[in-house]
């Protein structure tokens, strides 16, 4: 179900270019005032304009209220003009957008009443509570099926994904879809990496280590695992603060591989063992990289027969 959702998502969000594609041919600059054009006063002004409204004054009235653009701003984008042609490939844009919508909210259906199915994991297996006991901080994401999936999930799993930095309700639904809730597959947390092509490779001949390239192995969890590490570039987490740190010191490739690397760790941890992830924050992660530095910077001093000394900042 999950899968022929993301088929389905995938079909929709061509449709949607083909209507900024037939809004840009009439001059509509709607895309430049509101954020999604898909959202409640785009959609709203995409049917007014295919209901035969043309005055730019009067479609701007279907703003929302929570639409940071105001009226005017708004009015002036859509001033444009309406070759029939081009109403006509907005039309079945739009229509073609329904369709899948409608075949998208079905599948939700499908997958909610599935996944209903799967028995809850007993409160004693885990050391949080069966629902969240508190709301997500993150914001729903618009590729989300249209139920509780954090709530679900967190109840045939017994813990919540969510909480880890990166991971929100679709990923989580993404990455548990493909590996299952069963953990004791996988001996360990490197053999789970490893699964998911996501450790260094090993190719060694004559006892030499020819190549250390990660293998690129096909999977969606593995997708699923370095999209939501590179979501990270700017968190003000601790998981944020490594990746940036990691990134500085390999390139954003690499980076991204070993911040999914940790991320993969984390989710086996949790699903093998029902513990909680408690961001630490990226000071924290600074102070502890700050100690490992100086840790090692001591120690080189002093097999040097040397005493690192800090330095004394004058004041005023």
């Amino acid at each position: 179900y999950r899968r022929q959702r993301d088929t389905l998502v995938g079909y929709r969000a061509s449709h949607i270019q083909h209507m900024q594609k037939a809004l840009r041919q009439m001059n509509l600059l709607l895309d430049n005032v509101v954020t999604d054009i898909t959202g409640k006063t785009g959609m709203t002004i995409i049917r007014a304009i295919l209901n035969g409204q043309r005055n730019p004054v009067e479609l701007a009235r279907y703003r929302d209220k929570h639409c940071k653009k105001s009226e005017e701003e708004i009015a002036k984008s859509l001033k444009g003009h309406y070759r029939d042609e081009h109403v006509f490939a907005l039309r079945q844009a739009v229509e073609l957008y329904d369709t899948y919508d409608e075949k998208i909210r079905a599948c939700d259906k499908a997958l909610e009443q599935k996944i209903n199915t799967f028995d809850s994991k007993d409160d004693k297996d885990s050391q949080k509570p069966s629902t969240p006991d508190k709301p997500s901080k993150k914001r729903k994401s618009r590729c989300a099926p249209d139920f509780d999936v954090r709530s679900e999930l967190n109840r045939v799993s017994g813990v919540d994904l969510t909480d880890i930095d990166g991971i929100d309700e679709n990923t989580a639904l993404k990455i548990v879809s493909e590996i299952g809730l069963d953990m004791s597959r996988w001996p360990s947390a490197k053999h789970f990496a490893s699964w998911l092509g996501l450790c260094p490779g090993t190719k060694i001949s004559g006892g030499k280590v020819l190549n250390r390239k990660t293998k690129r192995l096909p999977g969606a969890a593995a997708t699923a695992f370095r999209l939501a590490a590179y979501s990270l570039t700017r968190s003000k987490s601790a998981l944020g603060a490594y990746y940036r740190r990691m990134r500085s010191k390999l390139g954003a490739p690499k980076a991204i591989t070993a911040t999914a690397h940790k991320l993969a760790r984390l989710v086996y941890s949790m699903l093998k063992h029902g513990s909680q992830y408690v961001d630490e924050g990226q000071e924290y992660f600074e102070q502890r990289y700050r100690e490992r530095v100086l840790k090692t910077l001591k120690q080189k001093a002093k097999d040097m027969g040397f005493t690192l000394t800090p330095v004394e900042t004058a004041v005023g």
